[in-house]
């Protein structure tokens, strides 16, 4: 008998393991860290006019990553209470009691621990310290204070999301420079119709849980408004890499369309309200900046190319 039970033993054992590295791997929020990290990867390459040394692009990225996902398990720790009433979060690995607390803050030091070791060995002080300071930021200030504290909160707090890219940029220089800041600016701006179009549609959840997200606390017609507002400040915004000869005519040529379609979603949105429309402009907004910050590694790379067989021809 033992003999014939063993394997199913074994089978379950492993299920049982997989189920459980699922359950921390969602804890770090993946999706999002995916675009934290790509900004971040961004941020290095446009940070030199040649191939970023291999060295600190891996232990960048993964020190970048790990830290992100400390900081998104701090959240799910902290925002556990409501996220079990919440529609769109009740099904996160703490409110399902899939995890404990405990295991989850261990999981979450260790995580940041690793990532600031890394940083601080394997790159540099600067970034170390700004990563910490943003996971901080993220993890307590946003999330036990903003959060619960003001409308704007998205506003603030989105200075520790539009962070990445320039810890990428620091990674490779050890400074912190004026287009470093643009890439910062540009997600700064980007975060509040990103995240509010998120708030229009779960307004009802928002509200339940006593969350100040904008929509609660001064209507749908003032938070649409101000989703079309911030579109076309974006777009002035990311206007500016072209302008300060950052970026070149492939990048503006590419980011035109983009934010034509943003600002039509936002206008559209502000015209004539559905949730469907909401979740479709977040939706977008998501592959409006992943796709505005490959153009500008795309044009990066034009220009360094252009300019080597220039050198190489004349």
């Amino acid at each position: 008998m033992k003999s014939e039970s063993a394997p199913t033993d074994t089978v379950a054992e492993k299920s049982a393991l997989l189920a459980s590295l699922r359950e921390y791997f969602e804890l770090t929020k993946p999706r999002v860290v995916a675009l934290i990290v790509f900004t971040a990867v961004v941020g290095m390459f446009l940070a030199t006019p040649g191939m970023v040394p291999i060295e600190i692009l891996v232990f960048a990225t993964i020190g970048i990553g790990l830290a992100a996902g400390s900081a998104a398990c701090i959240n799910h720790i902290l925002d556990q209470h409501v996220d079990g009433i919440m529609q769109r979060t009740k099904k996160r690995p703490l409110p399902m009691g899939q995890l404990s607390t405990r295991q989850a803050a261990i999981f979450s030091v260790i995580t940041g621990l690793i990532a600031m070791v890394i940083l601080v060995w394997k790159v540099n002080l600067l970034t170390t310290v700004l990563t910490f300071a943003s996971l901080v930021a993220y993890s307590i200030i946003y999330t036990m204070y903003l959060k619960r504290a003001t409308p704007q909160n998205i506003v603030i707090g989105g200075a520790a999301g539009a962070a990445p890219p320039v810890l990428g940029w620091t990674a490779v220089t050890g400074e912190i420079s004026a287009d470093a800041l643009l890439l910062f600016l540009i997600i700064f701006v980007w975060t509040p119709p990103h995240f509010w179009a998120l708030a229009l549609y779960r307004e009802l959840d928002y509200a339940k849980v006593g969350i100040p997200m904008l929509p609660v606390t001064h209507g749908n017609d003032f938070t649409r408004l101000h989703i079309l507002l911030y579109t076309v400040v974006l777009f002035a915004v990311t206007i500016m890499p072209f302008a300060t000869k950052m970026s070149g005519w492939f990048y503006l040529i590419g980011m035109i369309p983009l934010n034509v379609v943003f600002v039509y979603y936002a206008w559209k949105l502000y015209r004539q309200y559905s949730d469907q429309l909401a979740r479709r402009t977040f939706i977008y907004s998501i592959q409006y900046l992943a796709l505005i910050f490959g153009l500008l590694l795309l044009d990066h790379y034009v220009i360094f190319i252009t300019e080597a067989l220039q050198s190489a021809f004349y």
